[in-house]
C-alpha cells in the first residue's frame, strides 16, 4: 500500500465530503430519536390543572428599636448620684441622677424666697380682711372695702400655690428621672461633669419599643403591603414569631433594598435588640397552572414545554414561576386543561428542531 498525497483542492473537497457525513449522520441519528418518541403515548403526557399556590418572601431581618430617649439635664449643673450601667432595666419616675451646682442653687434659693414672700403678702391680706369683717357690722368700713380685701386675699392665696409650683419645678430639676419604663442604651455622662442645659446624660430605649426590620429588594416590594402575616425565625434556634407589617417607610437602605417594619402579632415576645433571623412573609394565594418540572426544557434562555394535539406535538414557551415539591407554577404561557408531554421532553425538543436543518451543498 502507498501514501500518494493529494492536492489543496483534494484536502478541501474531502473535508466539505467529511462534514457533510457529519451533517447527515447528525440528522439520521435526531430523525431517528424523532421516529422512536415521536409517537407520544397517553402514558407520556399530562393534563395541567390550575391549583392554590401559597409562596412566601424570605429573607434577612432583625430587631431594632423604634425609637430611642435621650434623658438630658433641664438646667445647668454637676451630675451626681448616676448609678445606673447600660442594660439596666429602669421604671418610670425612676431617680436616675442628680444635679447641683450654683445655677441650681441660685434658682432654689429664689424659689424659696418667692414663696416666703407670697406667704407674707398672704398673711397681710387676711389680716385686713379679718379686720374688714369685723368692723362690717358695725358700719366702721363699706362694704365695697370688704370686696377690695377679699379680691386681695384671693390674690394672694394665688400667688403662693404659684410660688411654691415654681419651687417644686425648680427642686425636680435636681433630679433627673426616668420618663418611661425601659433600658438604660448609654451613659452620655458620669458623676462630676459639668453639664449645660439640654445636654443629653444618659439614652433610654423604652419597653415595648422593638419592632423588626426586614430588606426587600426589586420585584418583591410591589407584592408587600401592610397587614401582611408571616413568621420570624430567629438565627439562634428560639421559638418562631408570627409577625405583620405595619409600616413601609419608603426609603432605600444602604444595600439598595428597602426595610419593611414588622411587629409581634398576637404577643410581645422576649427578643433583644440586633437579634436576627429570617423572616418568611406570607404572599396572598393564587389560582395557577403546574406542571412536572421535568417537562420543562430550557432553549436559549427561555423556557418551553412540548404541548400534546391531536396534529401532533409542538414546542410552547412558558414563564415559570416558584416551584413546590417536584412541580413548577406556569406564571403564563399555558392555560389549565392543556396536555403536556412529559417523558423525553427535552429529546423531543430538539428532535423537532432538527427537522429545520438541511444538508449544506
Amino acid at each position: 500500500m502507498r501514501f500518494i498525497p493529494c492536492s489543496a483542492e483534494g484536502e478541501r473537497l474531502l473535508v466539505s465530503h467529511i462534514g457533510a457525513v457529519s451533517v447527515a449522520l447528525t440528522l439520521i441519528f435526531f430523525n431517528g430519536v424523532a421516529a422512536a418518541i415521536g409517537q407520544t403515548s397517553d402514558a407520556d403526557v399530562v393534563t395541567v390543572q390550575s391549583r392554590l399556590q401559597t409562596s412566601q418572601l424570605v429573607t434577612f431581618g432583625q430587631v431594632s428599636p423604634v425609637s430611642t430617649v435621650p434623658v438630658s439635664a433641664a438646667e445647668a449643673g454637676v451630675v451626681t448620684g448616676l448609678q445606673v450601667r447600660p442594660g439596666m432595666r429602669v421604671r418610670a419616675g425612676q431617680s436616675l441622677a442628680h444635679l447641683s451646682g450654683p445655677v441650681i442653687d441660685s434658682l432654689v434659693t429664689q424659689g424659696e424666697a418667692d414663696v416666703r414672700s407670697a406667704q407674707s403678702q398672704l398673711d397681710a391680706a387676711a389680716k385686713s380682711l379679718e379686720i374688714a369683717r369685723e368692723q362690717l357690722p358695725a358700719h366702721l368700713t363699706t362694704r365695697q372695702a370688704m370686696q377690695q380685701a377679699e379680691s386681695a386675699a384671693a390674690q394672694a392665696r394665688s400667688g403662693l400655690v404659684n410660688a411654691q409650683s415654681r419651687l417644686n419645678t425648680v427642686r425636680q430639676l435636681m433630679t433627673v428621672s426616668s420618663p418611661a419604663d425601659g433600658i438604660v442604651l448609654e451613659l452620655n455622662s458620669a458623676n462630676g461633669a459639668l453639664l449645660s442645659a439640654g445636654q443629653p446624660i444618659l439614652t433610654l430605649q423604652p419597653a415595648n419599643g422593638l419592632w423588626l426590620l426586614a430588606n426587600y429588594y426589586d420585584a418583591d416590594l410591589t407584592q408587600i403591603r401592610v397587614g401582611m402575616t408571616g413568621r420570624f425565625m430567629p438565627s439562634d434556634g428560639g421559638q418562631p414569631v408570627r409577625v405583620r407589617v405595619v409600616s413601609i417607610p419608603g426609603t432605600v437602605a444602604a444595600g439598595g433594598g428597602e426595610s419593611i417594619a414588622l411587629e409581634p402579632l398576637h404577643f410581645t415576645p422576649s427578643w433583644l435588640s440586633g437579634e436576627s433571623g429570617t423572616v418568611n412573609l406570607d404572599l396572598p394565594s393564587r389560582q395557577m397552572v403546574a406542571v412536572p418540572t421535568r417537562a420543562l426544557v430550557l432553549n436559549q434562555g427561555k423556557w418551553f414545554v412540548m404541548v400534546h394535539t391531536a396534529s401532533g406535538d409542538h414546542a410552547q414557551e412558558v414563564v415559570p414561576g416558584p416551584t413546590e415539591g417536584w412541580d413548577t407554577f406556569i406564571i403564563s404561557g399555558l392555560a389549565p386543561g392543556t396536555k403536556v408531554v412529559v417523558s423525553n421532553a427535552y429529546l423531543l425538543f430538539h428532535a423537532n428542531s432538527a427537522e429545520q436543518y438541511q444538508i449544506p451543498d
